[in-house]
């Protein structure tokens, strides 16, 4: 409970934009992550870290997954999967995370980045 509260606080001050997201959309759109990501119940890992819970988590948190050196970087730098830098890693992941392993070009149109963030917040 107290989780699901949290991303709603994150969404609600999340910028119009990534509030205004639709989840219904961003499940479709998600289809084009499912070959190396999963979420929902019963998600594993895959090629990339399963993705529930990821909205407020800490980058390379899931102690079960081998993440990239960068990643691995950026999580000891402090990054947290917010709205607003799941929408800016989802736009061009190797621009975001420099040496990612994560070989997906982005999402270049903002509903569609907007409606994944608001699909992925539905998943604690």
């Amino acid at each position: 409970m107290k989780r699901l509260l949290f991303t709603a606080t994150l969404l609600a001050l999340a910028t119009p934009a990534f509030a205004d997201g639709d989840p219904a959309k961003g499940e479709k759109v998600f289809r084009k992550c499912q070959a190396c990501h999963a979420v929902g119940e019963g998600a594993t890992n895959k090629v990339g870290p399963e993705l529930n819970g990821i909205v407020g988590r800490a980058a390379g948190a899931l102690e079960d997954f081998k993440y990239s050196s960068a990643m691995e970087e950026a999580a000891a730098g402090g990054l947290v999967w917010t709205p607003e830098h799941i929408a800016e890693f989802l736009e061009k992941p190797r621009d975001f995370v420099k040496g990612t392993k994560m070989t997906f070009a982005g999402l270049r149109k903002e509903e569609e980045r907007a409606d994944v963030v608001a699909y992925l917040a539905t998943f604690e």
